[in-house]
């Protein structure tokens, strides 16, 4: 059934405005990807299929919503392509929130209360890994790819629920076998990360010769095709380490250090060899299976035909709204997202690559994790090209029309937001001067920061602040627009403006001292020697006895010159 509902609802246990009858209505829903509905429908609905109402279809996982975008109309019907309502996440804007050392369950509350105006969503989240991320004016949609990206996990989407979840889908025990329930198969292979003759490189540059200059540089795979594929890949060896081989004077064993190194080496090489020495496998198939529930689910696939006889998980399906039946299955493993590709990637300390998404090895650090987010975001919109004495990445072609540019010469690196002929503002040239308008930093650590003044803000459009924390990271400072702020350990704090000039405050925000044009004022006090009025006057404390017997205290005033 397709129910309409006005734009606003967020209740679907109704009808709705109109129950739909369509010409057409099927649902298409990827892994971490697409996840929309497309209707064709009589012209009597076109009055209810307009932009911004929403279609609630059921669907394998319920009824679930969708928001119509661009209905399309013809002198026989009205077509509408809804994306699901997990969609709205991208009009939601963060203008900058940083999620520092959280779980993804609490990473993404915390963004999804970050939003410029209130989200109408729910997230939860079992993916228990601790990362950061700081989001500077992302949607919270672009928000939760790079969680998924840092923190990995599958997202569900279940209408104003968001979920990530570090698996999904069930093992029903389906098969799908030709000649029984497979009507039609396809299947694609991807060569591009094959491998059969390998140049590894290791820590420092090192090769598999290093101890033995015959050895042979290369790995070589027992499978051989008519063309040779030849690779070279980095390998990180952070877990081999120079104190282990070092005695007890601290002296390092370099023979037997880089032994280690190149022994590690090869084992890496030949895992990475074996791994990737055939093509990677995508298939889509047409067939009627009853028992899948969701994306993620494990089908078996038989074909004696193509000698197929695989166990693999669903990462798109159709769906035809009117029969209630699957149309189309695909499964496979380098049909990959973007958004999905980094989330292999580990965000605490690295991790080596070598399922079958891509034939890299990649290791990135947290902090590294966090600069690659907008280069994977223009990837699919940048454009190489060889221009005689320099080479230029550009963000469109031709060339001319390019706005963002990065130029590589013999002078060193530069980058154009003005387009090729326009202004480098930024620049790293090759005598090691790195030239920036504005260099944004997320996390720097310096023993030693030099230079004549530190501007926060200044001209930026935005206010300078500073922050100071304690050995126990407990903030216990921090300078801004409102001048500078000191905490005690109590919740008192110390501020210092334009606006109050200098003035104390206990837990409960009450003023306790302040300086008011050239008087200083003080709520409480308390003296425990003594208080000396204009050089002229002191007030001491006095004990009065009778007979060495203490019989009262008091204060005393004496002249200073008295004393």
């Amino acid at each position: 059934m397709l129910k309409l509902f006005q734009a606003a609802d967020k209740l679907y246990t109704s009808n709705g405005d109109v129950v739909i009858k369509p010409l057409k209505a099927k649902i298409r829903k990827e892994d971490n990807g697409a996840y929309y509905i497309e209707i064709d429908a009589g012209l009597d609905y076109a009055d209810y299929l307009k932009e911004g109402n929403i279609i609630v279809s059921d669907t394998p996982q319920g009824d679930q919503a969708f928001r119509i975008s661009s209905p399309r109309k013809t002198r026989t019907k009205v077509s509408i392509k809804a994306n699901h309502v997990f969609f709205d996440s991208s009009n939601y804007l963060i203008a900058d929130s940083y999620v520092v050392d959280k779980t993804c369950a609490a990473a993404v509350e915390h963004l999804n209360a970050a939003t410029d105006q209130p989200s109408p969503f729910l997230t939860y989240s079992n993916i228990t890994t601790v990362s950061s991320y700081r989001c500077v004016r992302k949607s919270l949609y672009e928000a939760l790819q790079t969680v998924i990206e840092r923190w990995g996990g599958h997202i569900v989407r279940d209408n104003w629920h968001i979920g990530i979840l570090d698996k999904i889908g069930q093992d029903n025990g389906v098969t799908v076998r030709y000649a029984k329930n497979l009507q039609e198969i396809t299947c694609e292979e991807n060569w591009s990360g094959v491998v059969t003759k390998l140049l590894p490189v290791g820590r420092d540059g090192i090769l598999l010769n290093a101890v033995d200059p015959d050895a042979d540089i290369y790995v070589y795979s027992g499978t051989r095709y008519d063309i040779p594929y030849t690779k070279t890949v980095s390998f990180e060896q952070n877990e081999i380490l120079e104190d282990d081989y070092k005695n007890a004077d601290g002296e390092l064993n370099e023979a037997e250090f880089k032994k280690a190194l190149v022994d590690d080496l090869k084992t890496k090489a030949k895992i990475y060899v074996e791994q990737n020495s055939i093509p990677q496998v995508n298939y889509t198939l047409k067939a009627n299976v009853e028992k899948i529930t969701d994306i993620g689910d494990t089908i078996e696939v038989i074909d004696e035909r193509l000698k197929v006889n695989i166990i693999t998980n669903l990462i798109a399906y159709e769906w035809d709204c009117i029969t209630k039946k699957y149309t189309s299955l695909e499964f496979g493993n380098f049909q990959k997202k973007l958004s999905g590709l980094i989330s292999d990637i580990s965000a605490s300390t690295s991790k080596m690559v070598t399922d079958a998404a891509e034939n890299l090895s990649i290791v990135l650090t947290q902090e590294q994790s966090a600069a690659t987010d907008e280069i994977w975001n223009a990837l699919s919109n940048s454009y190489c090209v060889y221009d005689g004495d320099k080479i230029l990445v550009v963000d469109s072609l031709p060339k001319e029309t390019a706005r963002n540019v990065l130029m590589i010469s013999n002078g060193g690196i530069g980058f154009s937001s003005t387009g090729i002929n326009g202004v480098f503002t930024s620049a790293w040239t090759l005598d090691g001067t790195l030239n920036m308008d504005a260099i944004n930093v997320i996390n720097m650590s310096a023993d030693l920061i030099k230079g004549g003044t530190l501007k926060l803000g200044a001209n930026q459009g935005v206010n300078g602040r500073l922050e100071i924390y304690d050995e126990y990271n407990t903030k216990i400072g921090e300078m801004g627009e409102n001048g500078l702020k000191m905490y005690g350990s109590d919740g008192s704090y110390v501020i210092l403006n334009s606006d109050v000039g200098f003035a104390g405050f206990d837990r409960l925000n009450n003023k306790i001292y302040w300086v008011d044009s050239d008087e200083f004022h003080m709520r409480k006090s308390v003296v425990t020697e003594e208080i000396t009025l204009c050089n002229k006057v002191r007030f001491i404390p006095i004990t009065i006895t009778e007979n060495n017997i203490v019989v009262n205290d008091g204060i005393g005033l004496v002249s200073v010159a008295g004393v």
